[in-house]
Order: C-alpha cells, then sequence, then structure tokens
C-alpha cells in the first residue's frame, strides 16, 4: 500500500573452523554473510540457520558454517557482505586466486543466487577490494552488486549516531569508531556517482528486490 517491500534476512557469522570449534580467538566471530529469504522456503531455512547458530553454534557470536549452509541453503540469496565477508578477507589477505577459490565454493552452493557485494563509504581497502571483486566477476560470472551500510536514514544523523556509539562502548571519543559518515541511507543517483563504471551492479541490487 506504502510502496515498501519487505524482505528478510540476515548479517551471519560463518564460523571459519566450524561451529563446533569454541577455543582460539577466531572462533569468536566468524565471516560476515548476508543471507536473504526469497520464498516460504528461504524463510524456513533461514529461521533454522539462525536458530541453531544461537543454540549450537554461540561462541560469543551466533554462528553458523559452512556444512550447514549445504544443508539449509534452499530459497536463500546470499550476499558476499562487506570487508568481514570471506571474500574481501581473502582477497586482502591471500590474494585474488583464494578469493575465487571460495567464490566457486558458494556458487556450487547457492548458484545464481549468490552475488559479489560492492561497498565505497569511502575506505581505501574498499576500492582495493572492488577492483579485485570486478575481476572475479568477469572470471567467474558471479554477479556483481552494489550496496551501502545504513546505520542511520540521513547523512546529518551521523553526529547523533556517534554519541549513541560512545554511549553503547562507555567510550567518550571516537578513536575505535570505524565509522567514515557515509553509512547512511543513499540514493540511487548517490550510488550511481559512486559506481559510475558499474551500473550493471546497482541494476542486479534491483534483481534482488524484485
Amino acid at each position: 500500500k506504502n510502496g515498501i517491500k519487505p524482505i528478510i534476512g540476515c548479517e551471519t557469522y560463518v564460523a571459519r573452523n566450524g561451529m563446533e570449534q569454541m577455543s582460539a580467538k577466531e572462533d569468536r566471530s566468524g565471516y560476515h554473510l548476508i543471507l536473504l529469504a526469497k520464498n516460504m522456503t528461504g524463510y524456513r531455512n533461514l529461521v533454522k540457520l539462525i536458530s541453531l547458530a544461537n543454540l549450537k553454534g554461540f561462541f560469543y557470536t551466533p554462528r553458523i558454517d559452512k556444512e550447514l549452509l549445504k544443508t539449509y541453503h534452499e530459497g536463500l540469496i546470499a550476499c558476499s557482505a562487506c570487508l568481514g565477508g570471506e571474500i574481501p578477507q581473502l582477497i586482502m589477505k591471500r590474494g585474488e586466486e583464494e578469493a575465487i577459490k571460495a567464490v566457486e565454493w558458494y556458487k556450487s552452493v547457492f548458484g545464481e543466487d549468490y552475488y559479489l557485494e560492492m561497498m565505497d563509504h569511502g575506505l581505501p581497502e574498499q576500492k582495493q577490494v572492488n577492483e579485485v571483486l570486478i575481476n572475479i566477476s568477469k572470471k567467474t560470472g558471479v554477479k556483481l552488486i552494489a550496496t551501502n551500510d545504513v546505520h542511520y536514514v540521513f547523512k546529518e544523523d551521523f553526529e547523533a549516531h556517534k554519541i549513541l556509539i560512545r554511549i553503547n562502548t562507555n567510550k567518550d571519543d571516537d578513536g575505535d569508531l570505524h565509522y567514515t559518515g557515509n553509512e547512511y541511507l543513499k540514493s540511487y543517483d548517490e550510488m550511481l556517482s559512486l559506481f559510475p563504471d558499474n551500473p550493471e551492479a546497482l541494476a542486479n541490487t534491483v534483481e534482488i528486490a524484485d
């Protein structure tokens, strides 16, 4: 009625060593992965994944793993997420070839419902990763999407957001904040200005919404 289409999903943590492992520091979280339900089957599988992440995989954070994804992937769209995702992490730490191996694994599970996610909040690491993601997309056939973290609606809300984070973390300065002021709800034109050479990435983002 109001032109708003709800899309149900979750940013998940994929345990690096499997969700049964709960000893090393790296087991406390995991690679970020966006999962979106495209139908009722996907919704049920998403609920199952998140329930198991909390009931069986919880170690500092609720975690799933790749074995669980293989079991409950049907009806889900997966996006490679921010710099905390497996693909960006591999690009930055181990190079393009290792990242391609991981992309091929996700492609084997999700097929055409797996997308490579480009972001640009003004961080140099994002620009570096985006260049490689474009190459990987060409080599693997996995589509690119352009997204933006939204922690507040309007650009001018950044100052209020910083205060909120200080309260939440009990800190009185911005020293540990990893925000650039660009994590707001951007318009199509603003997104196109960030990715002028990749309009297909914007179109693919709309494809997911459709």
